[in-house]
């Protein structure tokens, strides 16, 4: 008898392991980083820089007199 509810427990828990089939993996779709461009270019920064050097030189008075 035990034998006979062991297999009638196997045999259920096979086939609904089975019911649906095989199921299509879902895949997402990749994600893609858009480029970014700029139209200066990059010189942007550069530029600015050596705006910043001029203004420096040009504030400077040589520093060969004292102040005061």
């Amino acid at each position: 008898m035990k034998k006979i509810a062991l297999a009638a427990a196997l045999s259920l828990a096979t086939t609904s392991a089975f019911a649906g089939g095989m199921a299509e993996p879902v895949m997402e779709p990749e994600v893609v980083a858009a480029k970014t461009s700029s139209s200066a270019g990059g010189i942007i920064v550069p530029l600015l820089l050596l705006l910043v050097v001029a203004a420096a030189i040009a504030g400077s008075n040589g520093g060969s007199e004292p102040l005061g």
